[in-house]
């Protein structure tokens, strides 16, 4: 590990285990664990630190000198990235799906502060990047430049959430996730071992193209994962009175803050399969929150009544 990457990991704290008590699991003989790595960090939370970790290895073993990547205009990626950057001394550049937000949005500015460099562009040639994975791959790549994919979806992104995996010190039937890109589904996929399932909430419409690209960045085929589709709300971003409903009362009720593009649809899709006797009784759930809660900026509180 490179040293400036083993000084800003002195700045993390353990990602936990906090038992989810509730009247339905009670009732429907379930035990649910939610792993805390929205804990990890105040701002490099959850999986987006994960996947970032070890490209960032990489790019400093490789002495570049911009990291450059790709996002919306509320990306947990690119906030995490910006800051990432700035901390380990590397210039930042991003190309920004859309027009300029007047004002920029609280992720942006943030990005901005931390010395991200913004390249708006329209959403025609942001799809034209998607298939450039690569670290060298980007056109008009120069000597020096370090190319993430969106949501830093790549190969050694899947290294990072690895180690989550193996920090769970409890016997578990299934290990949920919320899926955005896929990456950090395939990297607990690759790392847990049988008879345990890794089971993903898709956070976006029309997801079923997931399947493929989770199989194509595991490094051999595997049987040990699946996707549910139903719980997008609408689309990425989109939300739903049902789950503004649900993330307010999970909030009340357990103390712990959720966003509802990614861990609040998850939860609230894994509360609907449990009430449908979809998980046997004595069944052990751990579900991973994945941070990001910095988006939550781009919502109505969910404590509004």
């Amino acid at each position: 590990m490179h040293p400036a990457l083993k000084r800003l990991e002195t700045q993390f704290q353990p990602s936990g285990l906090s038992r989810i008590t509730d009247p339905l699991l009670e009732q429907k003989q379930v035990t649910l664990w939610l792993k805390r790595d929205d804990q990890l960090h105040p701002i490099l939370s959850g999986n987006k630190w994960r996947k970032l970790k070890y490209s960032l290895n990489h790019a400093l073993g490789l002495d570049c000198r911009r990291l450059i990547s790709m996002g919306g205009a509320y990306s947990n990626h690119l906030h995490a990235l910006a800051y990432a950057g700035k901390a380990l001394g590397l210039p930042t550049t991003a190309y920004i799906r859309g027009e300029p937000p007047t004002p920029l949005t609280p992720t942006l500015q943030d990005a901005q502060d931390w010395g991200m460099q913004l390249k708006f562009i329209s959403r025609g040639d942001y799809r034209i990047l998607r298939p450039y994975k690569a670290w060298d791959s980007l056109p008009g790549w120069q000597v020096g430049d370090y190319w993430l994919p969106e949501g830093g979806t790549q190969p050694l992104a899947l290294q990072g959430v690895a180690e989550l995996v193996a920090e769970l010190a409890i016997p578990y039937q299934w290990l949920c996730v919320p899926c955005g890109t896929g990456a950090t589904l395939a990297g607990l996929a690759a790392a847990v071992t049988s008879p345990s399932q890794v089971l993903g909430f898709a956070a976006l419409k029309n997801a079923g193209f997931l399947r493929e690209d989770v199989a194509q960045l595991l490094p051999q085929p595997q049987q040990n994962w699946h996707i549910n589709l139903d719980y997008h709300c609408g689309g990425f971003a989109q939300t739903t009175p049902a789950l503004l409903a649900f993330i307010r009362d999970f909030q009340a009720d357990h103390g712990i803050a959720l966003e509802p593009v990614y861990t609040g649809k998850m939860l609230l899709g894994l509360y609907e399969l449990i009430n449908n006797g979809v998980f046997a009784p004595g069944t052990t759930i751990i579900a991973v929150h994945t941070g990001g809660l910095q988006g939550n900026r781009g919502f109505p509180p969910c404590t509004d009544n």
